[in-house]
C-alpha cells in the first residue's frame, strides 16, 4: 500500500514531523525489496519507522518513508534454544506476551514496550540490570534489505560484520525486515519500590545493584528517591499482582495527578521545587509479584521530551551531584524525576555501552516546557563524563565529536561504505551523528 505526500508523519514526542514523498506499508520482505529498488530508481532515500517514540529525528525523511506495521508477529520459535525469529514490526507489547504463551522471556526488557523490535534495535533501547545488556545484546540474526535491494541474512557465520554493525545500526545498513532474539525460560519479578534519601545513594547503589534488576529516580530540588528493586523467581511462583483498583490509582490517578503537576509548574515554575517535595512526600512502598513484562513496562500519560546518556557506572553519582549543582545555580525548575538505570558492557560497536558496565542516566521535560538549556547542560556534564548518548532519544553530538567515544566508530562507517555506498539510507540526523 502507498500513500503520497500529501500525508504527513510526526513523532509521538511532538518533536519531528515530516511530509514524505510517500509512506509505504509494505507485508513482506518482498515488499521491502520492492520498495527500495523502487526508490533507487527514482533517487529517493528510504526509512523504516516503528511506532514513532525515537524523541529524535532519526527516522525522519523526505523520500519514502516505510512503515513496518504490517510486518508482525513470530515467525519461528525453539522452546528448547530459546532463539525466537520475530517480523521487524512487531511491538514489544506483542512480542512479550507471545513469548511468554512459549514459556520464554527477553532477558532484559525497556520500560516502554510500544516501540517495534526493529526500532528498538536500531537505536540501543536497553533495560536495567547489572549483569544483563540491551536488546541489541539478545540479537542472534538478522534479515534485512540492502541498498542494491538484496534480502540478506546475517549472523556471527553469514556476512558477520555486518552482523556485528547492524545490532545496533540507526537505520544506517538497511532495512531490517526480522530479528532471531537469543531467549530465556519465562521468569516473574518481584518488583520492591521504596524512598529512600538521596545522601543515602551510593550506600543503596552498593547494596543494590548486585540485584537481578535496579533503577531508581531521583526529583530534583529535592533529597529523595524512589527505589526499584525486582528480583527474578520462576514462572510457576505465586503470583501476587497489584490489586485491579491499586492498578487503576496507580495509572490513571496518579498519572493525570503528575500531569496536573507538570501544567501547574509550566504555569508557575516558582512552585516546582515545593511541588516535587510534596510528590516525593507522598510516595509509598510498593510491593507486587507478576510476569516480568508486566512488572517492567509502563504507559505514556505524559508527553514530555526526553535526553538519555550511557555514562560509566562509576561516574553515576558525580554526574547527579553536577546535574544538582547547576540546578540550584541556574534557578532551572523541572517538575520530571531523573532516571537512572544500569546494564552491562557489550562489544556492539555503536552501542553506547561499548566497552564498559554502565548507567544510564535520563532527564525529561515537559512537552510545553523548553528543554533546551536543561538538556545542554546536563550533556556538558554527561560528556564530560565520557557519556554517549541514547540515538534514539534527543542530543546536540555530531559525528566529530561523537567518534573518539566510540573504538569502533570507523570500522561501522566501512561496514556502511559497503552496503550503502550512495547514502540511500541517509536523512539529516545520520549526516549530523555519522559525518556524511
Amino acid at each position: 500500500m502507498v500513500r503520497q505526500g500529501s500525508v504527513s508523519w510526526q513523532n509521538w514526542a511532538g518533536t519531528y514531523s515530516v511530509t514524505p514523498a510517500r509512506i509505504q506499508h509494505p507485508s513482506s520482505p518482498e515488499e521491502v525489496v520492492e520498495a527500495v529498488s523502487r526508490a533507487a530508481q527514482e533517487n529517493l532515500s528510504v526509512k523504516a519507522v516503528g511506532a514513532g517514540y525515537s524523541s529524535n529525528d532519526i527516522a525522519v525523511t523526505r523520500g519514502v518513508m516505510l512503515d513496518l506495521s504490517r510486518l508482525t508477529g513470530i515467525l519461528s520459535a525453539d522452546q528448547r534454544t530459546g532463539l525466537v525469529t520475530v517480523a521487524a514490526g512487531t511491538t514489544l507489547h506483542e512480542l512479550n506476551h507471545a513469548l511468554w504463551e512459549l514459556g520464554l522471556s527477553l532477558s532484559c526488557l525497556g520500560n516502554l514496550d510500544a516501540a517495534t523490535i526493529a526500532g528498538a534495535i536500531a537505536t540501543g533501547t536497553h533495560g536495567t540490570g547489572r549483569r544483563y545488556g540491551g536488546l541489541g545484546s539478545q540479537v542472534r540474526g538478522l534479515q534485512l534489505v540492502t541498498a542494491d535491494g538484496q534480502l540478506l541474512n546475517c549472523s556471527v557465520k553469514q556476512h558477520p560484520e555486518l552482523f556485528a554493525a547492524a545490532r545496533v545500526s540507526l537505520g544506517a545498513l538497511g532495512i531490517i525486515t526480522a530479528v532471531t532474539l537469543q531467549c530465556e525460560p519465562a521468569f516473574v519479578l518481584h518488583s520492591f519500590e521504596a524512598p529512600a534519601d538521596y545522601e543515602d545513594l551510593l550506600e543503596v547503589l552498593a547494596r543494590l545493584e548486585l540485584r537481578d534488576h535496579f533503577e531508581f529516580l531521583w526529583f530534583p530540588h529535592t533529597r529523595r528517591v524512589l527505589t526499584k528493586v525486582q528480583t527474578r523467581l520462576p514462572p510457576d511462583a505465586p503470583l501476587q499482582p497489584l490489586s485491579p483498583v491499586r492498578g487503576w490509582y496507580d495509572d490513571k490517578v496518579l498519572g493525570s495527578v503528575f500531569s496536573a503537576m507538570n501544567r501547574l509548574s509550566t504555569a508557575w515554575p516558582g512552585v516546582t521545587g515545593k511541588v516535587n517535595r510534596m510528590a516525593t512526600r507522598a510516595l509509598p512502598e510498593r510491593s507486587y509479584t507478576d510476569r516480568a513484562y508486566r512488572v517492567v513496562t509502563s504507559s505514556r500519560r505524559v508527553v514530555f521530551r526526553q535526553m538519555e546518556y550511557a555514562v560509566p557506572r562509576a561516574s553515576v553519582a558525580h554526574v547527579l551531584d553536577e546535574i544538582d549543582d547547576w540546578l540550584q545555580r541556574s534557578g532551572e525548575q523541572i517538575a520530571f524525576p531523573v532516571e537512572v538505570r544500569l546494564t552491562a558492557a557489550d562489544n556492539i560497536p555503536l552501542s553506547p555501552a561499548f566497552g564498559r558496565e554502565t548507567c544510564w542516566v535520563a532527564v525529561h521535560q515537559y512537552h510545553r516546557r523548553s528543554h533546551d538549556q536543561y538538556f545542554a547542560a546536563v550533556e556538558a556534564i554527561a560528556r564530560e563524563a565520557g557519556g554517549r548518548p541514547h540515538w534514539g532519544k534527543l542530543h546536540y553530538r555530531t559525528a566529530e565529536d561523537l567518534a573518539p567515544s566510540y573504538p569502533l566508530f570507523e570500522e561501522f562507517l566501512a561496514v556502511r561504505d559497503t552496503y550503502d555506498p550512495e547514502r540511500r539510507f541517509s536523512n539529516d540526523y545520520l549526516r549530523r551523528v555519522l559525518g556524511s
